[in-house]
Order: structure tokens, then C-alpha cells, then sequence
């Protein structure tokens, strides 16, 4: 059974290591919104598309006062490959065990072409700037998605 969380909510504290091995905290980050968003894979299609819709919409992002925060299970040097390539200009963090996964609920059963799997569901979480989540949007589509979240925050 895959845990949801729900906007209201105190969203679960982590530390990660980032895409240079530096340790990212979520209770360092308060005072800021946060945008958490869990992908299956750098380098893939679908994965740059998202990340590159976060890379371009990032500005006004950060103007409203967000962070924004890539997860993964890829190891640091992938994800450093990843943001060089791409130029993505926030931070990648890498989640190897799964466990932010699993807290956040982006861990669990799929169904891809008929057949189902387990691996990572696709979500993004907006935090408000006390750690409490404002809207956790799960199974989103990689096409199209910032701009719903952009839309949620009037942006």
C-alpha cells in the first residue's frame, strides 16, 4: 500500500546528497517554497522533457520565492551529467534506498503497456515555506505538467 500525502500536511524532512555529493536538507530550506519533483530517470525522454519544463519556467518560479528540488534514484555523477547537459539550474538529488521515494508516496505499483511493475510514481510536491505540503500532484505527465503547477501558484 503506497502512502498518499495530502495538501496540509507536514511534509516528510530528508537529507540528500546533491549532484556534487553535498548534503541538501529539507528543514534547511525553510523560510522558501519548495518544489519536490520525483522522476524514474536522468537522461531519459520523458525525464529531460520535465526537467527541462522546470529549467525553463525556474525564473518566475524563484521570483515567487521557490526552490526547486529534482529526485532520483541515479547516483551523483549521473546526476551531474544530467544537469551539466541540460544546463539545469537547481539542484538533483540522489535517493538511491528509496526512501523519500517511499515517504513521499512516489514509490509503488505501475502499469506500463499492460504489465505491472513496481518503480517510481511520477509526482511533484509544492511546499509552502513552514514544510507543509500546499499540492502533491501524483502520476503526472512529463509534457505539460510546470505549467499546471504554475497555474496552482498564479504564476
Amino acid at each position: 500500500m503506497t502512502v498518499r500525502l495530502e495538501p496540509g500536511t507536514a511534509a516528510p524532512d530528508f537529507t540528500l546528497v546533491n549532484q556534487d555529493e553535498t548534503d541538501v536538507s529539507l528543514h534547511d530550506l525553510r523560510g522558501s517554497g519548495v518544489i519536490l519533483f520525483f522522476y524514474p530517470q536522468a537522461m531519459t525522454p520523458g525525464c529531460t522533457t520535465e526537467a527541462c519544463d522546470f529549467r525553463d519556467s525556474v525564473e518566475p518560479l524563484r521570483s515567487a520565492g521557490y526552490v526547486v528540488l529534482g529526485i532520483s534514484r541515479d547516483a551523483p555523477a549521473k546526476l551531474r551529467a544530467f544537469r551539466e547537459r541540460d544546463a539545469l539550474p537547481y539542484d538533483l538529488l540522489s535517493d538511491p534506498d528509496r526512501a523519500v521515494h517511499e515517504a513521499y508516496g512516489a514509490w509503488g505499483e505501475k502499469t506500463m503497456y499492460g504489465k505491472t511493475t513496481e518503480g517510481v510514481l511520477r509526482s511533484t510536491f509544492v511546499l509552502d515555506e513552514n514544510g507543509v505540503i500546499a499540492h502533491a500532484l501524483y502520476n503526472v505527465k512529463a509534457t505539460g505538467h510546470v505549467a499546471r503547477i504554475r497555474g496552482l501558484l498564479g504564476l
